[in-house]
């Protein structure tokens, strides 16, 4: 893989270890700022509490979407090096895409088309 193209994978690996620990451990504290266009201020404080368990799963699958576009970057084998990094940045388009129609359009341009511009770089599109 290219230096831009290892570049762009480990940075979204990095955005998803971000948003891993602050579903996980920080939901209480960042969970009002997260939620604070698609939940109503009078309901916001209830809604994290309700939400919490529900933040720290969804924080662990975008652990494990880190975890897989790191180890693509520890493969020797070039060709299997491009596998794996494109199987996760599917995983990560697709997660984006959903997220972007039924959570926030935000989820579209943070997640969704960094992963569609690294999957060019690493399949040399």
């Amino acid at each position: 893989m290219s230096r831009i193209a290892t570049t762009l994978v480990a940075a979204i690996a990095v955005l998803h270890l971000g948003i891993a620990g602050a579903e996980m451990f920080l939901w209480n504290t960042l969970g009002p700022k997260l939620l604070g266009d698609s939940v109503s201020p009078d309901l916001i404080e209830g809604t994290v509490k309700a939400t919490r368990v529900m933040a720290a799963n969804q924080g662990l699958y975008n652990g494990f979407l880190a975890a897989g576009l790191l180890w693509s970057l520890r493969i020797n084998d070039a060709a299997w090096k491009v596998r794996i990094a494109t199987c996760f940045l599917l995983f990560v388009l697709v997660a984006g895409l959903v997220g972007a129609v039924t959570a926030s359009l935000n989820i579209l341009w943070v997640q969704a088309v960094p992963a569609l511009l690294a999957l060019f770089f690493v399949r040399k599109i």
